[in-house]
């Protein structure tokens, strides 16, 4: 394996490449020799192609762990390297508090790949500090990033958090296709239920039709008679959909979980 090592750094793409997929398969049959130079191209990532230290990182889990924390880091803040998005999203699946800040600063970066991998990483991180940065975020111009922004806020799930959620889906200014902040909204349902089921009989027709759909995604019982009101309401949104329709997406939506639900605890107790 140590000769992949040299591979790595071949002037041929293919070469390097091939010598690449050979560790990454050894590491995955539980090779100590393979994951070592996996290792090795993760903490001495600038003697390496940025392709060749970016398709390591997407199989960290083979054979990474907290003591790569520095050289992530160091990459992390590495502007000049081109992979500050992958870095970010291992600092997220190890869950590095220390990535925090820097998380964070990506968050203004200009390539939106890079400030959607700081969400996803801070969600799994799931630091408090994060929560007023992430908000900003919900009106940031590409909507795969504002999606990103909007379940890392769920997934922290604090007060603030969720009232941050509870603001944009309100504002007069979110998007016309708010779906990603009904689904973060269904996400915590055990802290939203209850005003998610206020929120069906909102003024705002908008509101209503994106609480219908949270509901749906919570898969709560309680919905079912809310959603079968409002699917029969026929006021339209911006998108031209209507409320009804929404409703009954949702009706169909809660249905299914529920019945995958009791199959779960059927198999549960037949085991």
């Amino acid at each position: 394996m140590r000769d992949r090592l040299r591979e790595l750094t071949d002037r041929d793409r293919e070469v390097r490449l091939e010598a690449l997929r050979a560790l990454l398969a050894g590491a995955e049959r539980g090779d100590a020799a393979a994951k070592q130079v996996l290792e090795e191209i993760v903490t001495g990532y600038r003697n390496f192609d940025p392709e060749i230290y970016s398709r390591a990182l997407n199989l960290l889990v083979l054979f990474g762990d907290e003591s790569l924390a520095e050289a992530l880091l160091a990459a992390l803040a590495d502007e000049e390297y081109g992979c500050q998005a992958w870095a970010a999203t291992d600092c997220g699946i190890l869950r590095l508090q220390t990535a925090a800040p820097l998380l964070i600063d990506l968050l203004r970066h200009p390539d939106a790949l890079a400030r959607e991998s700081a969400c996803e990483a801070l969600g799994e991180i799931r630091d408090p500090t994060a929560v007023t940065p992430l908000a900003q975020v919900l009106d940031d111009p590409a909507e795969h990033v504002r999606a990103a922004a909007a379940c890392a806020l769920a997934d922290i799930g604090d007060d603030e958090a969720i009232e941050h959620l509870w603001t944009a889906l309100e504002s007069p200014r979110r998007p016309v296709r708010a779906g990603y902040l009904s689904a973060a909204l269904a996400h915590p349902a055990t802290k939203t239920l209850d005003r998610l089921i206020q929120a069906t009989s909102h003024d705002d027709p908008e509101v209503r039709f994106w609480a219908a759909r949270a509901l749906g995604a919570t898969g709560d019982e309680r919905a079912e008679e809310l959603l079968t009101h409002l699917a029969a309401e026929d006021a339209t949104v911006r998108t031209g959909g209507h409320v009804s329709t929404a409703a009954k997406k949702a009706l169909k939506t809660l249905r299914n979980i529920r019945k995958h639900r009791r199959k779960a605890r059927a198999r549960e107790q037949t085991t």
